[in-house]
């Protein structure tokens, strides 16, 4: 039993290792920079494209359609994550939207010219698929992980995530910079790493859907209910029922409010690079490779700090390290120099405020609740946030200031760890009706 447990966990890491390469090599490297490229060769001498007849700046296009990527799945993540609680089709749903986002992101290659559109509604898709297939992957930590041992199981996770996607980064930043001498140019090279991507996502979902053991519900499907008509009404009770963990739903509030303000930075970090210091995609590309290993062991670093201060105090760390990381970006990063300072800090404080974020949250969630609570989770979750980059594409568009834009995230930290000082996470996961973690 204890070795198909640790089989699992392992085969679970990999699910990490596969869609990392999606939020690193797209999200955060690739895409914003060259479909802000691509946004600006269809924009008119102002400086403006007109999505759907709505005026909008070319460099603000990849922040709205996150923001709008985001609110998507604030429809449908929950909505799944009811149905998956009632079923026992978490792998076949955790397989369906990988190779759904697979797929479309691999049609990333076809993104040229002027086509924003394109380029826009294949982020859509696929972002909507990433974070679908998430909220399936993280409903089966409680499952395969005793309370006392998910810190370490999250943190493996992200640590495999940080060197699968560094893996993929290396190789895509040695086609970039071989470019020319293959016979390709710029946009050739970046529309093939966009597309590696993909098929590396594809490739490497094999390995969880291997490992990982199919499970019988704890909740029986209602006469007369189907799976979409007990996903809405499910909802609803979630959003009602709520309110009976109160310490549950202050860390969510908590959580989704500081998350928003760690996935803006690192997705618009290259835009930020790009346009503020003129920073040459090679450079990026390096600076976030750094950040995957830097990341790594981050991951492995925070773990070992929330054993000696506690889960909690641990991710309070990390956040007060972001504010500092802001406030350095705002007053201090002037050269390439400066930049890799910057992703070296963040990459320490990434992992671990997110790893120790997701095995906290575990805790807290009622027993056969558990993919329905991570979708409203994962809205905030790797990739994924619409409050910070709207408010990075309005103070960009109202200001023309990058530096106001990033450092204007700074309020995300502030009250996100204002709210989380008021959180106990031993009296949350006695009123989930769980087992109590250590001290």
């Amino acid at each position: 039993m204890i070795e198909s447990k640790h089989r699992e966990q392992i085969g679970w890491y990999f699910y990490d290792w596969a869609n990392s390469a999606f939020a690193t090599t797209v999200v955060a490297v690739f895409l914003g920079p060259y479909l802000t490229t691509v946004a600006k060769a269809a924009a008119d001498a102002g400086g403006f494209i007109y999505p759907l007849g709505i005026k909008v700046t070319a460099g603000s296009f990849f922040p709205y359609l996150i923001s709008v990527s985001v609110l998507s799945q604030i429809i449908f993540l929950p909505i799944m994550g009811a149905i998956a609680d009632y079923s026992n089709r978490k792998k076949q749903m955790l397989a369906l939207f990988a190779y759904l986002g697979a797929f479309v992101t691999t049609g990333m290659y076809f993104l040229k010219g002027t086509n924003y559109l394109l380029g826009g509604s294949l982020f859509l898709i696929a972002n909507l698929s990433f974070g679908i297939s998430v909220v399936f992957y993280n409903a089966f930590l409680p499952e395969i992980a005793d309370p006392e041992e998910r810190d370490h199981v999250s943190s493996m996770g992200w640590a495999m995530g940080y060197l699968g996607d560094g893996l993929l980064l290396a190789m895509n930043l040695l086609l970039f910079s071989k470019a020319g001498a293959l016979g390709l140019t710029t946009g050739q090279a970046i529309r093939i790493n966009l597309a590696s991507a993909g098929i590396w996502w594809g490739v490497f979902t094999l390995i969880p859907l291997a490992a990982l053991r199919r499970r019988r519900p704890l909740k029986k499907l209602p006469r007369g209910e189907n799976y979409l008509s007990v996903g809405f009404k499910q909802l609803g009770k979630t959003f009602s029922k709520a309110r009976a963990y109160p310490q549950t739903l202050l860390f969510l509030v908590a959580f989704l409010i500081y998350n928003d303000g760690i996935q803006t930075v690192t997705t618009l970090a290259s835009q930020f690079g790009q346009e503020e210091l003129g920073l040459p995609v090679s450079t990026l590309t390096e600076v976030i490779l750094m950040v995957q290993f830097v990341g790594f062991f981050g991951s492995i670093l925070f773990n070992y700090i929330s054993k000696a201060v506690g889960t909690k105090r641990a991710i309070m760390i990390s956040l007060m390290i972001w504010i500092g990381a802001l406030v350095y970006a705002y007053g201090f990063l002037k050269t390439s120099f400066d930049f890799f300072i910057l992703g070296a800090v963040i990459a320490i404080a990434l992992g671990g405020s997110q790893a120790l974020s997701r095995s906290a949250f575990s805790l807290m969630i009622p027993k056969g609740q558990e993919a329905e609570y991570f979708s409203l989770y994962e809205v905030s979750d790797r990739g994924t946030s619409w409050l910070g980059p709207l408010l990075f594409g309005l103070a960009l568009q109202f200001t023309g200031s990058y530096r106001i834009a990033i450092v204007s995230l700074v309020i995300f930290f502030i009250l996100g760890l204002a709210l989380l000082t008021r959180v106990d996470i031993r009296e949350a996961a006695l009123e989930a009706g769980n087992e109590a973690p250590p001290s």
